[in-house]
């Protein structure tokens, strides 16, 4: 996340060895290798830089008048050192001692810059670097150098900024500055090749020159060929000089080592060999660091874990070692020290530290001095800090009230210093500031202030930012407006702008990248975004990436990735072929990787996968299998899901059957696995979640799931908890709700379904804003409630439900709806009232073989009876049998009129035909199909029916018939058909 440094700002002790005076004659003008390169243009550095260190220089006397520099300090005008007698001087020293020339006049040059710089309190500025380079332009490093002249002059000049990359970078400075390092490092790499015994390389030297060449890394010098040899030639050096480190070498050089490994140093194995011989002295000398060297240690290492150094065991021992001394010096830290620190232990436990008591203690002790010296963090330190509590609340820390504290005297100093963060600082904070919401920070006036400032900074800097802040701006927004942040403008126009630059930068970002951003665009997607041509875009290129990127995703990445496909073609985004190939190419790693997959991942692919099914997105083989997989998932890792996991599962199963994903025993065992576990969480469960829920439940048994053991006891128990909560939901959800209640028919008692809709339906009269869709769901709802207490000669008939209905049907008419389901509502609901439809439905008919046979039977049987086959009456669907002559309806109910197929516990579409069937005037006669499999079973209901119209059976008197009949259909059919005889015992009704 950050790329912030920590720099070396201690003091180096001065050596008073002095330089052997050379002699001799011939002049030797041995130039380096030079290579020209092309710059990166960068920004001044800041203030607080990683630090200009002091260096060793000489005490011999310095020969030439020309250099004024013996005590140069901020009073000193700077012109005083770019004379060019200066240059001539050293020219002259040059060429009268030619290949015995040290480059110690060189050197102490060099120093008088730093000088100058360190006592300015700030590097050169463009104007004073371009002065000096017209000076600079012969000054030759040669291999004739010895080591202390080498390692002064590079470390002094880039201490003091010569080296800097400044925006807008002169063509000639450049060039003066890429001969000047092609000179240096040539002389620095022969030195370092030499026999050990023609070598005078020293312990201080090497720290020097690795700090410099870790500054260049991070200023963006572009010379890296020669640079990565210079380290190359460098590097076994240190290992072999290992034994003479003292505390602050340790610290500038495994800084020197984080900074390189930061930058993509190519010598991995090398630094890797450098940072193991390194640890060990820390441990060894723990005690005598200071607080600043305490600090860098802790960044290095953090900054090296995070560029892959393994966490080996030395690593864990030398963060353990240094965690206590951090409570013992906690007055001595700077606040540049304490942000570092910060930033450094999230940052390993970011990358797997253990939370011991040592790092805890560490944090909490830190905390109360961000309160303290609040006054006094930059901009990048505030920008660390924030990021640094962001991520220690993410991976678990305890949030301790310092912490809630910390964030809070910071917020008010990111409006103050708006303008002068970065655009690395921008987007940490907006990263922090998303994470401290997500994790429950308080969305206070001081964080939306916060957010707000630094929006409009997003888009001003928009062309600074590189892949890595956009991807993680983007996930920022969209995870501040999904935590409740309103969308303003300000947001728009910063995803707007940001847009462009992911297109621009298609082929920098890695897989995390790739999947964060499509998880934002399709979360701001959802949350309002426009899908403009440039979003359409964005999309398009990402989508290309993840093609090409497939075989690199992790399981988080992959299930973001599905999440945001999905919610993106759930938004009308086009399901072009690339995007096809995308999913596609994505469903194979979520088999081979489905063991790594956590809770949350499980329930959101899931999700995803009901969300593409029901756009239309082909079922094929591999996605059965990944739906299998994941069920399998479900089942292993029940235990573990919370309660929004838990709805969002029942509900992509739902979802999956209902759009005819097979109905797996994968799938049902899935089902049955939560079901548990919806009640022992029911209390944790949010409206939202109890409506996903009891719509799931409701979907699954009309599609056929079986009765589970504790179905019932679930839906209960969530059908209290509407009632619990019932101002609490939206117009969606009481529509939802009204329509799954309606639905499990007679699987929800009575009493208890009816007080559902009394605590919902007042609620349809508040002017909420109901949808067309909404309206006919709740409608028919309140229809089928209706029908059960029709239906029940007990019930207490409430004239409420009827008003409300006429309510709905109302609303629902002045809408005008053209889809046939709408108007086939509205048909059932005119047909209640007793008043003409307003459409003719034209239905297309089937006979099953069960109600042919039967049919057949009947006619057979009473060869004068009139039986009419699938008659539509009042506009309603079709009846199996009409006995015209005898108003009478035979209805032979399949497994589909049944909650879960039971031919017992009928649902709320079979009970609301019924009721209307009855309030038109019909009898009707229901035969569960499984009681006419054969001529036997058919015979007592013919039987009954024959006695309905008048027509004794023969060889019996009515009365003994009918009490032969009524014997025989207990027996045949058993408790149903006794409901047939005496219409007191029925049971009661519900849903479509």
């Amino acid at each position: 996340m950050d790329r912030s440094s920590a720099g070396i700002s201690g003091q180096y002790k001065r050596s008073n060895n002095s330089y052997n005076q050379p002699n001799g004659h011939a002049p030797s003008s041995r130039h380096g290798r030079y290579r020209l390169a092309t710059v990166r243009q960068w920004d001044n550095p800041s203030r607080t830089a990683p630090g200009r260190n002091e260096f060793y220089q000489s005490s011999g006397t310095r020969s030439s008048q020309h250099l004024q520099c013996r005590s140069v300090n901020s009073a000193q005008d700077f012109n005083a050192l770019i004379k060019q007698g200066i240059m001539d001087d050293l020219l002259s020293k040059s060429n009268r001692f030619g290949h015995r020339y040290d480059g110690r006049n060189h050197g102490q040059y060099a120093s008088s810059i730093k000088k100058y710089t360190s006592a300015a309190k700030r590097p050169l500025n463009r104007t004073e670097q371009s002065q000096l380079m017209r000076l600079l332009q012969n000054f030759t490093a040669t291999r004739s150098w010895n080591w202390r002249s080498l390692t002064t002059t590079l470390h002094s000049f880039t201490s003091a900024g010569v080296f800097t990359p400044h925006k807008p970078m002169d063509e000639r400075v450049k060039l003066t500055q890429a001969n000047l390092l092609s000179t240096l490092f040539d002389s620095i790499i022969f030195k370092c090749n030499q026999k050990p015994e023609a070598s005078d390389i020293d312990a201080l030297g090497i720290t020097n020159l690795l700090w410099a060449m870790a500054k260049l890394v991070d200023n963006g010098q572009m010379q890296k060929l020669e640079l990565n040899e210079a380290v190359a030639a460098l590097l076994p050096h240190v290992n072999a000089q290992e034994a003479n480190f003292k505390p602050q070498e340790i610290v500038n050089r495994l800084w020197a080592m984080a900074k390189l490994a930061d930058n993509g140093q190519e010598q991995r194995l090398e630094l890797n060999e450098t940072v193991a011989a390194l640890l060990p002295h820390i441990n060894a000398q723990k005690d005598q660091f200071n607080a600043q060297g305490i600090t860098n240690l802790l960044w290095a290492m953090a900054k090296l874990t995070d560029n892959g150094h393994e966490r080996t065991p030395e690593l864990k021992e030398a963060v353990a070692a240094l965690l206590p001394c951090v409570n013992v010096q906690k007055a001595n830290f700077k606040p540049q020290g304490i942000a570092n620190l910060l930033w450094a232990m999230a940052k390993l436990v970011d990358s797997g530290q253990e939370r011991t008591a040592e790092l805890k203690e560490a944090v909490t002790v830190l905390l109360p001095h961000v309160n303290v010296q609040k006054d006094q963090f930059v901009p990048q330190a505030i920008a660390n800090l924030l990021w640094a509590m962001a991520k220690l609340v993410d991976n678990r820390q305890e949030r301790v009230p310092e912490i809630n504290k910390a964030v809070a005297v910071l917020l008010p100093h990111v409006n103050v210093q708006k303008d002068q963060f970065n655009a690395r600082d921008i987007a940490n904070l907006l990263w922090a500031m998303a994470k401290l919401v997500n994790n429950g920070q308080e969305r206070t006036p001081g964080l939306k202030e916060a957010v707000a400032v630094m929006l409009p900074r997003v888009n001003a800097q928009k062309d600074q930012f590189i892949p890595q802040h956009i991807a993680n701006l983007l996930w920022a927004m969209a995870k501040l407006v999904e935590n409740g942040l309103e969308w303003t403008p300000d947001f728009n126009e910063a995803v707007v702008a940001l847009l462009p630059h992911v297109n621009a930068q298609k082929d920098q970002f890695i897989p995390q990248h790739i999947a964060n951003l499509l998880w934002a665009i399709a979360k701001l997607v959802d949350k309002g975004l426009e899908r403009t041509t440039g979003l359409n875009e964005a999309v398009a290129v990402l989508v290309s990436q993840v093609n090409a990127q497939k075989a690199d995703f992790k399981p988080q990445e992959i299930t973001n990735l599905l999440w945001a496909l999905a919610k993106l073609v759930d938004s009308g985004l086009e399901k072009t072929p690339e995007l096809k190939d995308a999913m596609a190419a994505l469903l194979p790693h979520v088999n081979a990787q489905k063991d790594q997959f956590i809770p949350q991942h499980i329930a959101n692919l899931l999700w995803a996968m009901a969300k593409l099914v029901g756009n239309k997105y082909e079922q094929t083989p591999v996605f059965n299998e990944t739906v299998a997989a994941l069920s399998t998932c479900v089942i292993v890792q029940k235990a573990n899901f919370i309660p929004q996991e838990i709805a969002n599962l029942l509900w992509a199963m739902a979802k999956l059957v209902d759009n005819r994903q097979e109905h797996s025993p994968g799938l049902n065992e899935a089902v049955v696995a939560l079901l548990p576990c919806v009640i022992v969480q029911k209390a944790n469960f949010n409206p939202q979640e109890i409506v996903n829920l009891l719509w799931a439940m409701a979907k699954l048994v009309n599609n056929g799931q079986k009765q589970a053991p504790r179905l019932n006891e679930a839906v209960v128990g969530l059908l209290h908890l509407v009632n619990a909560q019932k101002d609490q939901f939206n117009a969606q959800g009481i529509a939802n709700l009204l329509w799954a209640t309606a639905k499990l028919g007679e699987l929800i008692e009575l009493n208890l379904s009816t007080s559902t809709f009394e605590s919902l339906v007042y609620r349809i009269s508040e002017n909420l804003p109901f949808s067309q869709e909404e309206i006919s769901m709740s409608l028919w709802g309140v229809m089928v409630c209706c029908a059960r207490l029709y239906l029940d000669s007990n019930a207490n008939k409430n004239n409420v439900f009827e008003k409300h209905m006429d309510d709905l049907l109302i609303r629902l008419e002045n809408t005008s709806p053209d889809n046939e389901e709408d108007q086939f509502i509205m048909s059932m609901a005119t047909s209640w009232f007793g008043r003409a439809a307003p459409v003719v439905r034209h239905y297309q008919t089937t006979i099953s073989k069960t109600q042919a046979d039967f049919h057949d039977q009947l006619q057979s049987s009473i060869p004068s009876l009139k039986i009419e086959k699938e008659k539509s009456l009042n506009s309603l669907p079709p009846v199996d049998l009409l006995l015209p002559d005898h108003n009478i309806v035979i209805e032979v109910q399949g497994p589909y009129h049944y909650v879960g197929g039971d031919f017992k516990t009928r649902n709320g579409s079979t009970l609301l035909k019924i009721a209307l069937l009855q309030k038109a005037g019909f009898e009707v006669i229901e035969i569960p199909a499984n009681q006419l499999l054969n001529n036997d079973l058919m015979k007592p209901y013919i039987d009954q029916i024959k006695i309905r119209i008048g027509i004794p059976p023969e060889g019996h008197d009515s009365v003994s018939l009918k009490r032969a009949w009524t014997d025989a259909a207990y027996v045949t059919a058993e408790e149903h058909l006794a409901e047939q005889t005496n219409p007191a015992k029925r049971k009661k009704t519900s849903c479509q």
